[in-house]
């Protein structure tokens, strides 16, 4: 992997290009006062004072006779310590509240890469769904995995010269309620062709999929021959899809091929060999979850997929090859229709 491949899998990089194929999306430069915020785990876990009052959690009841167990006496060690205010961002705040009008009022936020889903626990409603600019920093605080964009991007790169971009982005995405888990896909490119797709949301069984499967593959093989394969510069990468109830597939993101980018229902070594192996430039292998036994552990284990001790020995790593044979044993079976 090279810089040139991460910095082309930069939302701010690859969205204007995609956007009449893609999530409606509003994307924000963040000032590095914003990031040093994000970065900082010295002191204590500090919102932003809201300009506009919207808070992202509850406010505490106001109790004065709780605040008298709390008075520091006169010539105590405590007298001169003083918690540190909140920071405040209001330019930066105004502009995120109006992008969220813009679409719909409720967006989903996302760094240059990454989005923070390992902290979607946090959030009122579970998800990453925000409508206002103290929930969208509450989840960026909280998220563990974006510390991959601010500090890790380009540790896989055999080039590697930058330890960070030379600026982060804020993405929002219009939040859209109805969609469903399931119809989501990601697509593996290696020399300019496809050779593998593997369903998203792989802690999940949907039978629905079953019957769905050979048509979602033409779709999605034909969304890549006629506005993705054309218009993106790379020759290895994978890039998300969404299928719509009408057939119509809506470009998510893209990643780089390999490293961080997780594999899903393949592993990196089984894509490498199909680029070694398959001549004819037609044949892609497209994996669902076919069976409850398949299930891969996720975020219903309240850890992220990528956080999972997977090493050998472990108890992860043994659930994962349990969930491999089936998979294999689903594949070479008559019934799978592959």
């Amino acid at each position: 992997m090279k810089e040139e491949e991460v910095n082309r899998c930069q939302i701010q990089d690859w969205y204007p290009k995609f956007k009449s194929v893609s999530i409606k999306t509003l994307i924000h430069e963040l000032p590095e006062s914003f990031v040093d915020y994000l970065l900082d785990d010295h002191g204590p876990f500090l919102l932003p004072v809201s300009i506009t009052n919207e808070d992202a959690l509850p406010n505490r009841i106001h109790n004065p006779e709780e605040e008298e167990d709390y008075q520091v006496l006169e010539g105590s060690g405590d007298e001169a310590e003083q918690p540190p205010s909140p920071p405040s961002f209001p330019e930066l705040e105004l502009k995120i509240k109006e992008s969220i009008e813009l679409l719909g009022g409720s967006v989903f936020p996302k760094l240059n890469w990454s989005a923070p889903k390992d902290s979607a626990w946090i959030s009122t409603t579970g998800t990453l769904r925000c409508t206002s600019f103290s929930e969208i920093a509450l989840l960026l605080r909280a998220s563990d995995s974006l510390i991959h964009d601010l500090c890790h991007a380009y540790d896989s790169c055999i080039d590697k010269s930058l330890s960070r971009p030379a600026n982060f982005y804020l993405a929002l995405r219009k939040w859209y309620p109805s969609l469903r888990p399931e119809m989501e896909f990601r697509c593996f490119v290696r020399d300019g062709c496809l050779v593998g797709i593997s369903q998203r949301e792989v802690t999940g069984f949907y039978p629905g999929l079953l019957e769905k499967k050979n048509d979602l593959e033409v779709v999605i093989r034909q969304f890549f021959l006629d506005k993705v394969s054309p218009s993106f510069e790379l020759a290895n990468y994978t890039f998300d899809v969404y299928v719509k109830k009408d057939d119509r597939v809506k470009l998510v993101d893209f990643n780089p091929w390999g490293a961080f980018t997780l594999p899903l229902l393949f592993t990196w070594e089984e894509l490498e060999q199909k680029c070694g192996e398959e001549e004819d430039e037609d044949v892609v292998e497209f994996r669902i979850v076919e069976s409850h036994c398949a299930v891969r552990p996720g975020l219903k284990t309240a850890v992220p997929y990528d956080y999972l001790d997977v090493s050998p020995g472990s108890g992860w790593d043994q659930f994962l090859r349990n969930a491999d044979q089936e998979l294999q044993r689903q594949t070479r079976s008559p019934e799978a229709g592959g």
